[in-house]
């Protein structure tokens, strides 16, 4: 039905109430470029501008929760409770993040880099609203201009490097993901992946053409998540990028990639009635990005690349929870989600307080330093423990929740793809002890045959943060149910 203007603008100014969280962040950019204007030089004071923008944005998730879809700008985005879910982790990923860097007194150029940081969020917060693909693009397009910048923001010739070819992968994943887009628009005749129209004539569609469009759009959704084949840009980004933007990356444009890669799915997947299975495509690329991310890691001689391809091995993960395309599936992707963002900046937080005392972040160097640095020491080896999925932490409940869901969908639908990703999984949770647990093995067993390291702070911010995100993933293990049972009330509709 054709609306008359008034409707229109009346719909408008409806969907912009509703954007608060968004606004907020705009207004944080926004306040940090005025300082700028006005020669603030503390990087400090644009951070605190900046925590309390992010903070405000979470707290304004909560306060306007949206239980029951509302669509927005004439079904460009839609608030929802799926997406007010991941909003908040984005909200939680990026606070972590400025945490992190006033404790490290990341950048020389301080209103460019929170500026850069709010900038990513807020496109990654419009991505799991998305359900134009107009809206897809415009918001891959914030979150990767945006990280493209952050990448070197060390300034050196490695991280420039690293910035280029993260670059370059990503201009070839959005103008391959472009190209889908406009093939699949021709075929269904709307932008809108979620309305009836796109389904009802998708499915009167036999072409191979939506099979291949299909796959020309995931590349963008994948290059986003550093899931196989788009992930060749993770390792060179990581070791050269500043850990705070190392442990950003890992986590919020990840987690915005996979969410709006799960809407895609269900939608090209047509409710079960495409011709072409989509559920072994995502099972397929899931086991692809396990395998070479785990096998990749073992070889590492830099924790900080390491990190890169346990984070391709960990998309795979978020993937095979997705694989089942059931609403329980759903929201243990979300729990996993969750439990992610907490391993992984523990593991980051605590790799930073090594660098900052030692210089480095090479597992090499770090042999015996448990001596002289022994509680940044245990609680790096208990966030490894938990990444590896091994009890009692959140990473094993995270992933038997996933296997669980993956078991559940093969006794169901008897496809053998999902009984491989179980398989695999499985076999890849053992084979990534033999690299997370690498570091532990040089801090408190290798002797340093080297000099003598001097003694780390044991009370350091630093060491603050790690210990309250190492307690959470202990307290979600033994209580998962504080946030299942929220989780639970999660009602995903496409």
């Amino acid at each position: 039905m054709q609306l008359s203007l008034t409707d229109q603008l009346q719909w408008i100014a409806d969907s912009t109430s509703i954007l608060v969280p968004e606004l907020i962040l705009v207004a944080g950019i926004l306040s940090v470029i005025l300082l700028n204007i006005f020669r603030v030089v503390h990087f400090r004071i644009y951070g605190a501008v900046a925590i309390a923008s992010v903070t405000l944005s979470g707290l304004s998730v909560l306060l306007h929760w949206h239980t029951d879809p509302v669509s927005l700008f004439n079904h460009l985005l839609r608030a929802d409770d799926f997406s007010s879910a991941y909003k908040l982790l984005f909200a939680l990923g990026t606070l972590l993040t400025f945490l992190l860097s006033l404790s490290s007194g990341t950048s020389n150029k301080p209103a460019e880099y929170c500026s850069l940081l709010l900038t990513a969020t807020l496109g990654a917060n419009l991505l799991v609203m998305s359900t134009s693909f107009i809206m897809v693009i415009l918001s891959l397009e914030l979150i990767s201009i945006s990280t493209y910048v952050l990448a070197g923001f060390h300034f050196t010739k490695p991280g420039a490097e690293g910035s280029l070819k993260y670059f370059l992968f990503g201009s070839a994943a959005t103008a391959i993901m472009i190209y889908g887009i406009s093939l699949l628009f021709g075929l269904s005749g709307t932008l809108n992946f979620t309305s009836s129209e796109f389904v009802s004539h998708l499915i009167a569609q036999h072409s191979s053409l939506v099979m291949l469009s299909g796959f020309f759009i995931l590349a963008g959704f994948l290059f986003k998540a550093s899931a196989v084949p788009f992930h060749l840009w993770a390792p060179d980004v990581y070791e050269a990028a500043p850990l705070p933007v190392v442990a950003f990356l890992s986590v919020v444009p990840k987690l915005a990639g996979v969410a709006a890669l799960l809407k895609f799915t269900l939608a090209i997947n047509l409710f079960g009635q495409s011709f072409f299975d989509w559920q072994t495509v995502i099972a397929a690329v899931a086991i692809l990005s396990i395998v070479v991310g785990n096998l990749s890691a073992l070889a590492q001689k830099e924790a900080k690349r390491m990190m890169a391809y346990s984070s391709i091995a960990q998309a795979g993960f978020l993937m095979a929870a997705m694989a089942p395309l059931s609403l329980q599936s759903m929201q243990f992707m979300i729990f996993y989600s969750a439990v992610f963002l907490i391993m992984n900046f523990a593991v980051f937080t605590l790799l930073q307080q090594f660098e900052t005392t030692y210089k480095t972040t090479s597992i090499h160097a770090l042999a015996g330093l448990a001596k002289t640095a022994l509680i940044p020491s245990v609680l790096l080896t208990m966030a490894l423990i938990a990444l590896t999925g091994l009890p009692p932490t959140a990473g094993f409940t995270a992933k038997l929740f996933v296997f669980s869901s993956i078991w559940e969908a093969f006794t169901g639908t008897g496809k053998s793809i999902l009984l491989w990703l179980l398989l695999i999984g499985l076999l890849n949770t053992v084979i990534s002890l033999f690299f997370y647990l690498k570091i532990p093995f040089y801090l408190f067993i290798r002797a340093n045959t080297l000099t003598e390291p001097a003694s780390a702070k044991s009370f350091t911010f630093t060491n603050l943060l790690g210990l309250v995100l190492v307690i959470a993933l202990f307290v979600f293990f033994f209580y998962p149910a504080l946030l299942m049972g929220w989780l639970n009330r999660i009602n995903f509709v496409l």
